[in-house]
């Protein structure tokens, strides 16, 4: 019986991160309007994968494993850094490239849909806040014995979650009125969007000191 509150406790805390303005939601939305609906959908299945797999590691232990390596959270940290600096400078570098119509083979596509999923996937992985707040929420909540029909619930239900979430963010901004309001301020969204981006990242290398 005890486990439905802390299901329900998981299930509501994860829904707040995942709807709070971050990284994950720029790479979602920009994917949204510039791209296809079909990429839009593929980078919100990447982001509830990287729910998933954070919410694996903290039923594996990721809370105790980050107070006893401090060392560990510091290197994640400066590799998100480095990551979403990176990202945010693709970004701001293509800002005035003009928007390309795909018109190209199935397998083509399949192929850019599938890089999509794994930037989408390496973006919400290279988040060390989602990190800290995924073990910390597990940790607070978990039953004291959780069962592997729990432990199953709560993974499904993270991933619904994420990926529920962004595929609503895909849907509302991949419409052709978004579209057409991207088209035509596509320079200052995108140099918008990378700075975000490239200030994330310097903000979580500036931080990498702290715990």
């Amino acid at each position: 019986m005890q486990e439905i509150p802390a299901l329900l406790g998981i299930a509501a805390t994860i829904t707040v991160g995942a709807i709070s303005p971050g990284p994950s939601f720029v790479m979602v939305a920009r994917t949204a309007v510039s791209k296809s609906r079909a990429d839009g959908i593929a980078a919100a299945f990447g982001m509830g994968a990287g729910g998933l797999t954070f919410a694996a590691a903290a039923l594996l232990g990721l809370h105790g494993m980050l107070l006893a390596a401090p060392s560990l959270y510091i290197a994640f940290k400066i590799a998100g850094g480095i990551y979403l600096a990176y990202l945010g400078f693709r970004i701001w570098q293509s800002a005035k490239q003009s928007l390309a119509v795909d018109a190209s083979e199935s397998n083509v596509r399949t192929k850019a849909v599938a890089r999509t999923f794994a930037s989408a996937l390496a973006t919400q992985v290279s988040n060390p806040k989602a990190a800290v707040i995924y073990a910390s929420v597990f940790a607070a909540f978990m039953p004291t014995t959780p069962t592997l029909g729990f432990d199953l619930a709560v993974i499904c239900a993270v991933f619904l979650i994420e990926a529920g979430w962004y595929t609503l963010v895909v849907l509302v901004l991949s419409s052709e009125r978004a579209r057409a309001a991207y088209v035509r301020f596509k320079v200052w969204i995108d140099r918008m969007a990378g700075g975000v981006m490239v200030a994330l990242g310097f903000r979580l290398l500036g931080t990498a000191q702290r715990l």
